[in-house]
């Protein structure tokens, strides 16, 4: 698609440098060529060339507007004066149609332009964003394009992803289009007070998310300085008790004039003999309950 690109790029070079020594009726052939020619979805700059400004009031005056519908208008703008303009073929159709595909998807404003929303992934803080495609119907495609099914659409469609006018999906459960992507059209002069103001909300919008971000990243390092807060706390108050315990045994071992090791291990251990010494006590206690038990049967 890049390379295509590139050829569409020198294409329409030479299509300019053409028209710089064109005039009247070589330059409305000219025209036409351009907007037949696969690639060139972009007419600004033509349109700003004197020679094809002049063309207005001419004779081939009907060429200049068709120029203008491709540049700012719709394939409807086109069927509207259809009866006062030049009859297009079936590849001007087709690239009136992508560009039209290109302008509903700009009107439909981006339903979730920014939606932050911010979590902890161990010590990381992420930052999660949720973007949505914009949707255009079928119904609405088929309405504004005037193609008869909607096989003819898709394939429209997927004509103007192999172009690189768009990029999205074809959803054809909930029968719409998704566009990820949509190449820019020329853009009216009136039109850049709009623009300017969009750009302006737009920054407005980056601030506050900016704000957004930096509040959450305090918290979060007021988050890891309390952790690591209680963290020296618990290893000092460990290092502490362990100081106690070494000075208790070693205060207790003093006492007995015995080594601390030993000590610690003797209070551990039980001392030799003792589990011996328990079981023969029970074992005492066993036999005289038996010795007991033979008295009393004796007696009886």
């Amino acid at each position: 698609m890049a390379a295509e690109g590139k050829v569409a790029g020198q294409s329409q070079e030479q299509f300019l440098l053409l028209a710089k020594a064109a005039r009247g009726a070589a330059l409305a052939s000219l025209i036409h060529q351009v907007l037949e020619a696969p690639g060139i979805y972009v007419f600004g700059e033509l349109l700003d060339m004197p020679a094809v400004r002049e063309l207005a009031d001419s004779e081939f005056s009907p060429v200049f507007r068709l120029l203008t519908i491709f540049a700012y208008g719709t394939y409807a703008d086109y069927l509207a004066e259809a009866a006062n303009l030049p009859p297009l073929t079936e590849a001007q159709k087709n690239k009136l149609r992508h560009l039209s595909v290109v302008t509903l998807a700009a009107k439909i404003k981006v339903v979730a332009l920014f939606f932050p929303e911010f979590c902890f992934h161990g010590d990381y803080l992420m930052l999660i964003t949720v973007m949505f495609p914009q949707c255009i119907p079928y119904s609405v495609l088929l309405e504004q394009l005037q193609l008869k099914n909607v096989r003819q659409l898709e394939d429209l469609v997927i004509e103007a992803v192999y172009a690189d006018v768009l990029r999205g999906s074809l959803d054809q459960r909930n029968q719409r289009l998704e566009v990820d992507y949509s190449i820019g059209r020329d853009i009216r002069r009136e039109e850049l007070s709009s623009i300017t103001r969009t750009l302006q909300e737009w920054c407005q919008g980056c601030e506050v998310v900016l704000s957004g971000i930096e509040e959450q990243v305090s918290r979060a390092n007021q988050h890891k300085e309390q952790q690591l807060a209680l963290k020296q706390q618990i290893e000092s108050e460990v290092a502490n008790l362990k100081k106690t315990i070494k000075v208790t045994t070693a205060a207790a071992a003093a006492a007995t004039s015995q080594d601390p090791e030993q000590h610690l291990t003797e209070l551990r251990e039980p001392a030799p003999g003792t589990n011996q010494r328990q079981a023969s006590k029970k074992t005492s206690k066993a036999k005289g309950l038996r010795g007991s038990a033979k008295i009393w049967s004796k007696s009886n």
